[in-house]
């Protein structure tokens, strides 16, 4: 006999902050598991009831629930609906820059720093940050070489108040671990990669032919409080570099 499942109880959304809705959404259910107000074998309620009790849209909370799953959470089980298969989810504490996988690597980073300035920042970066267009943010480009070869090529925008930083810090420095120092621990992020082509000058930065293929990367992110620390829009050399996804079946 299926028991019902178990409603979860009103929880607060912050509207107004950066971070995703359905991030909030699936960190606010994992604290009721953590703490067993849902307990290991207990259903969750099905998407349209949960999304009417916590006022956020269908998606919202389809997306919140396929993120738990994707991390071993909960499990989707035909004719039995969602249930919790395990009290903690496990993820990275911190997010990694490339300089730090580098390192790990053993694959010998060095930084050249080819820009470092104050600048307005455009729509894109403005919308990124939660700032208003125009307002000034530290934007940075660098040049990323592991065993002696381009690797990457990076954008950085930084609000002003997040970080002081100088070329020397950048060169010897990975951005992420800047901002840990300074107090600006990155825990939350959203990142879409991509694909094109090098224009001529990229090519030509990254020791690549014109029109060789390149990996995109924009990532937005966040501390534990909302606040957006770092917007990056960075392309990788495909011959030199690939993206490692770790997924698990629904």
């Amino acid at each position: 006999m299926t028991t019902d499942p178990a409603p979860v109880r009103s929880v607060h959304l912050d509207r107004t902050s950066p971070v995703p809705l359905y991030y909030q959404v699936a960190t606010r259910l994992q604290e009721l598991i953590e703490r067993g107000e849902i307990g290991v074998g207990d259903r969750i309620e099905n998407e349209v009831d949960l999304a009417e009790r916590l006022g956020v849209s269908r998606p919202t909370t389809r997306r919140a629930i396929q993120y738990l799953v994707e991390r071993g959470m909960l499990v989707r089980k035909r004719g039995v609906g969602t249930q919790v298969v395990h009290p903690k989810v496990r993820r990275p504490v911190e997010l990694s820059s490339l300089y730090d996988d580098l390192v790990a690597g053993d694959r010998a980073p060095r930084t050249e720093v080819l820009e470092l300035r104050v600048v307005p920042a455009s729509d894109e970066v403005a919308t990124a940050l939660s700032l208003a267009p125009g307002t000034p943010v530290t934007w940075i480009e660098r040049l990323r070489f592991a065993g002696g070869e381009p690797l990457a090529l990076m954008h950085n925008a930084i609000p002003l108040d997040v970080l002081d930083v100088t070329e020397a810090d950048l060169a010897a420095h990975g951005l992420y671990e800047l901002l840990r120092r300074a107090g600006h621990v990155p825990r939350i992020a959203t990142q879409v990669i991509g694909a094109r082509s090098a224009t001529a000058a990229e090519a030509r930065t990254l020791d690549e032919k014109r029109g060789a293929s390149l990996l995109t990367m924009t990532r937005t992110a966040w501390d534990t409080g909302g606040r957006a620390l770092e917007y990056g829009s960075h392309l990788y050399r495909a011959s030199r570099y690939s993206f490692e996804l770790n997924l698990s079946a629904g």
